[in-house]
């Protein structure tokens, strides 16, 4: 008898259980970083994802083989229309974590927003404003809410996307100040972020529906002689325990999941979509209008998806002084034209 295999290398991942679809299509941020800054600034930002292309640029990398040269590498087209404030929101922190103390919307919001939500008819941002005033030695966290502006960007998409974002650096009342100066006023990519930046991505990732576990976890096709099943597991466990382990490869859902993705690089802020926008624009996207982004590598998400950004939350520790100098961004049509 020839010998028996006892044993096999797992297949997949046992980083993400269980592997159920996202609540919502926006990414939820759940650590904010402290920044070393004594000035208040906003620590993420709101993008849409256009597509991608490859762009060539001379490495500034420290210690690279290729330091100095000019390389190419994939590249993400975001498009950054500016951000709304729409309001503030203040927290306060007690044994149990953060709580709600109060909000203070802007006056006249536009009417997009009712698309989202039904707002009052009048708010009183005087009053709400005064009392968080009078009580910023509670208040421990100010976030903004902020709400994107897709008419502004190159989606067929009329209703905005709202989420907050944190104000970091600087004491609670400079934050408030800072949070007040921008309440109903708009936020550009290029106040929030900078070139050659390190940020983190968080979002969706594209859904593929109920699949089987080859396709989810990689598991090895059975033999042609097998019998029931040729892509599955052949043993699913053993007599005791007298169920089946989480750790076993099964069929389910795959994609839609909340991603993170760290240490992605911002290797261009632009104003002009026509600098990035390839010949015919987009596939199932199009015309890039306005503001974007121009990250290596490629990101989660599906096209059209918002894309959350964020300030690293574990940066490298050697990152270049200067943005990397871009030679060219490939414009040739995604359609072969």
């Amino acid at each position: 008898m020839g010998h028996r295999k006892q044993s096999a290398p797992r297949h997949g991942s046992l980083a993400y259980i269980p592997r159920g679809r996202a609540a919502r299509p926006i990414g939820k941020i759940k650590y904010w970083p402290t920044p070393k800054t004594d000035a208040p600034t906003l620590l993420g930002f709101m993008v849409y994802k256009a597509g991608m292309t490859h762009v060539f640029y001379v490495d500034d990398t420290a210690g690279s083989p290729n330091f100095g040269k000019e390389i190419f590498s994939a590249a993400t087209i975001l498009e950054a229309p500016p951000l709304l404030v729409c309001g503030i929101r203040a927290y306060t922190r007690d044994p149990y974590g953060l709580r709600t103390f109060c909000e203070a919307w802007m006056k006249e919001p536009p009417d997009d927003l009712n698309r989202l939500a039904t707002l009052p008819e009048k708010f009183s941002t005087e009053e709400m404003l005064k009392k968080i005033e009078e009580n910023l030695d509670k208040i421990t966290v100010f976030t903004l809410i902020a709400a994107t502006q897709p008419r502004l960007a190159g989606i067929s998409k009329k209703k905005p996307d709202m989420a907050e974002i944190k104000i970091g650096g600087g004491k609670i009342k400079d934050q408030f100040e800072y949070a007040k100066n921008l309440l109903g006023k708009t936020v550009s990519a290029i106040e929030v972020f900078k070139e050659g930046q390190y940020i983190d991505a968080i979002a969706v990732s594209k859904g593929k529906g109920f699949q089987g576990p080859v396709k989810r976890f990689g598991v090895k096709l059975l033999g042609r002689k097998s019998n029931k099943t040729h892509r599955g597991v052949a043993c699913i466990g053993p007599w005791q325990p007298a169920h089946t382990l989480y750790t076993v490869a099964r069929a389910g859902q795959m994609g839609y999941h909340q991603r993170t993705e760290y240490n992605k690089r911002i290797l261009k802020i632009g104003a002009d979509g026509k600098e990035v926008t390839p010949k015919g624009g987009f596939l199932r996207y199009g015309q890039v209008k306005g503001p974007h982004i121009i990250i290596k590598g490629s990101l989660p998400g599906a096209t059209k998806r918002l894309i959350r950004l964020r300030c690293p939350a574990r940066p490298p520790k050697k990152i270049p002084a200067e943005p990397p100098k871009i030679v060219e961004v490939s414009l040739k049509s995604p359609q072969g034209k």
